[in-house]
């Protein structure tokens, strides 16, 4: 079995292929103070309570953007299930050609999720990622990886707006079903989910109006993704499980 392993900045995602099945997946809060044992010993403890051994997995790869629980989080899975890991960086075989200035500077997420869009949906696709950062970016129908958008994530947005303020009260991220609305609370909802909705929607028409191309499939993925997919037409594909997907087919990729 394959042990996939995107850590992001907010959340570490983990998921458990049997060939291309994805059979069990779970969510752990990013920390960089955690241990190897921790590390290695709430892996293999989660495994055994969905009654999956450890000695089944007999690969892993990871994708980071959270260099300081790199260390850690390699030599727990080395030592409790003995597998050196692969570790999605420049130079790995995925697929896709990265057609930037400076290819290192491209986050090993966004190019997990350029594969498994492409290779899942097609080309050409605008891949929407909302997590900590919401990204944009767009591969061609070659499988060029040719430009991007980033811009704040919706908590990370909304965090700034309640932590910024004197007044202003933290509150649920959630659809409100009118923009007008007459209290603190609910002025705030619909600024926040409609704002993010119309910021959506005006970056992916700029994006298919500068790129000149026709046929563009939008594809979202992330947490919050859903509740703004199904608010727009925009998009075309919300899958939740994209980022493991692509882990999947690049640790194919390299057989």
């Amino acid at each position: 079995m394959l042990f996939a392993v995107d850590a992001g900045n907010t959340n570490i995602t983990v998921g458990i292929f049997d060939g291309s099945t994805l059979v069990k997946q779970f969510r752990m809060i990013t920390k960089t103070n955690r241990t190897s044992d921790e590390y290695g010993v709430f892996f293999r403890e989660w495994l055994e309570i969905n009654e999956i051994k450890g000695s089944s997995i007999t690969d892993v790869i990871i994708s980071s953007v959270v260099p300081n629980i790199m260390h850690s989080l390699t030599s727990g899975i080395i030592k409790y299930f003995g597998v050196n890991p692969l570790i999605v960086a420049p130079g790995v075989k995925s697929g896709i050609r990265i057609a930037i200035p400076n290819p290192k500077e491209l986050g090993a997420d966004r190019l997990v999720d350029a594969v498994a869009a492409y290779e899942m949906y097609g080309g050409p696709v605008i891949v929407v990622d909302f997590g900590t950062a919401t990204t944009h970016d767009l591969v061609l129908g070659d499988g060029t990886f040719t430009a991007g958008v980033t811009s704040p994530g919706i908590r990370l947005a909304a965090n700034a707006l309640w932590t910024g303020t004197a007044k202003l009260p933290e509150v649920e991220i959630k659809k409100v079903d009118n923009i007008l609305v007459n209290d603190t609370v609910s002025s705030m909802q619909a600024g926040i989910y409609y704002g993010y909705v119309g910021q959506t929607e005006y970056i992916i028409r700029k994006m298919k109006e500068e790129s000149g191309l026709s046929g563009i499939k939008v594809v979202a993925t992330g947490g919050l993704g859903k509740l703004i997919s199904e608010a727009t037409d925009a998009i075309d594909v919300y899958d939740p499980e994209l980022t493991l997907h692509g882990l999947r087919i690049i640790h194919d990729k390299q057989k």
